[in-house]
């Protein structure tokens, strides 16, 4: 799908380059069972924290040929020659990087070939419990309200993306498939409004050319990639395991986590120049 950007007022100086960028979410944001049972803080229940990743590749040829290659050397290696993960049949490692199912050693070898790419990682972290609080005080004032995943997975893509739409002529978006709806247009539709809100704030518009696709990540091997930045972030927010993202971090640009609003009620940015230490939630927050 594509998502024509008309400049109705000032056009911004760009880039001729075009963007390539890969979007996957670490976390469902499912807060209810069937029976509307809270899930979030039980235990087998929801994943404390939904996580949006976006991963820029400037050469993502390069980055999907590197990643096969590496697949190839581990396959034809001997001292994974009776790993189950590694078996065609079982459709993991030896079909595709993936982080949860990937044995220490692959993650490793993963993460730094990673390294050698010019990449950057962005995330929007939200508190399930901050979304929770939210969806009561919601339901509190509107009987009728009745919260979704997709709400939060869509309001995620449009933070993620208030900022990345205005700096290229052209913009090639890949996101990862979500179970078995085609949720193409409503994925566009969280880029526009990331469009509109970056014009309201800056009253200026975008002659960005977005393209929009869905795919699986044995099928593009960006989304492996936003995959792994993706577990080494959510691995430091359930375990406090923060080792696989301190390896990767010098390609993390930016890290939102929005329900930190202690100090300010957008939240904390982290980067580069502000390693992300923790995330404590006391104050709730909308969708």
């Amino acid at each position: 799908m594509k998502i024509d950007m008309v400049d109705s007022k000032v056009q911004l100086a760009s880039s001729s380059r075009i963007a390539h960028y890969f979007v996957d979410e670490s976390g469902d944001g499912v807060l209810f069972n069937a029976k509307g049972q809270v899930l979030v803080g039980q235990p087998g229940g929801a994943m404390g924290h939904f996580i949006m990743g976006l991963l820029e590749a400037d050469d993502p040829v390069a980055l999907s040929l590197d990643l096969e290659q590496l697949r190839a050397d581990l396959k034809a290696d001997p001292y994974f020659k009776n790993v189950p993960s590694f078996q065609p049949e079982r459709g993991k490692t030896a079909v595709a990087f993936h982080a949860k199912d990937d044995l220490p050693e692959v993650r490793r070898e993963v993460f730094k070939l990673l390294l050698r790419h010019s990449v950057k990682f962005y995330a929007e972290v939200r508190d399930m419990r901050a979304v929770l609080s939210y969806v009561r005080e919601r339901n509190g004032r509107n009987g009728t309200y009745r919260y979704h995943p997709n709400e939060l997975y869509d309001s995620s893509v449009a933070r993620l993306f208030k900022n990345r739409l205005h700096q290229y002529e052209s913009c090639r978006v890949c996101y990862a498939v979500r179970g078995s709806s085609d949720r193409t247009k409503s994925f566009a539709d969280s880029l526009v409004l990331a469009r509109d809100r970056f014009a309201k704030q800056w009253d200026k518009q975008v002659t960005t050319a977005i393209e929009v696709t869905a795919a699986q990540p044995v099928q593009q091997a960006g989304l492996q990639a936003v995959d792994y930045m993706l577990w080494a972030l959510q691995r430091h927010y359930a375990r406090q395991e923060s080792r696989f993202l301190e390896m990767v971090w010098d390609k993390v640009s930016l890290i939102h986590a929005v329900d930190e609003t202690d100090k300010a009620p957008y939240g904390v940015y982290y980067s580069k120049t502000k390693p992300l230490v923790g995330a404590a939630l006391k104050n709730k927050v909308g969708i």
